[in-house]
């Protein structure tokens, strides 16, 4: 006969031992973060494998999501078409863009990207936001 407290014990050891972490998704179309950090510290644009000896003297880094993750590279376009700002780095796979350039820069090319993907791709778009 089975003890029940000992199946339950060892099936619980062996689920945890197992347990994977599954991240999804939710398809559409949506920008979930534009956020300006205005005079970041030497240490962020490091820890961002941004060059802090070219970029830091430009004081802002914008940082974006959106998914689909592939509008990351229409974004990153506009982005530096709209201004002087530059790209700091652009991930396809993840939808994250970050611009690096000054306060105005920054914000020029955030507001441009996110009002093109509302106007003109039907994106619902979070308010853009700055620390």
């Amino acid at each position: 006969m089975v003890d029940i407290q000992d199946f339950t014990n060892k099936n619980t050891h062996d689920f945890v031992d197992k347990m994977r972490i599954i991240q999804e998704l939710v398809p559409g179309k949506q920008i979930t973060l534009a956020h300006i950090i205005a005079n970041p510290d030497r240490i962020l644009y490091k820890k961002l494998g941004l060059d802090p000896a070219i970029d830091y003297s430009k004081a802002a880094i914008g940082i974006v999501t959106m998914s689909p993750a592939e509008t990351a590279i229409i974004a990153g376009d506009i982005a530096i078409k709209a201004s002087g700002a530059e790209l700091g780095f652009l991930d396809r796979f993840s939808g994250t863009l970050i611009i690096t350039g000054t306060v105005s820069e920054v914000e020029s090319s955030l507001r441009a990207l996110t009002d093109y993907v509302k106007e003109t791709l039907g994106f619902t778009v979070c308010p853009i936001t700055r620390t």
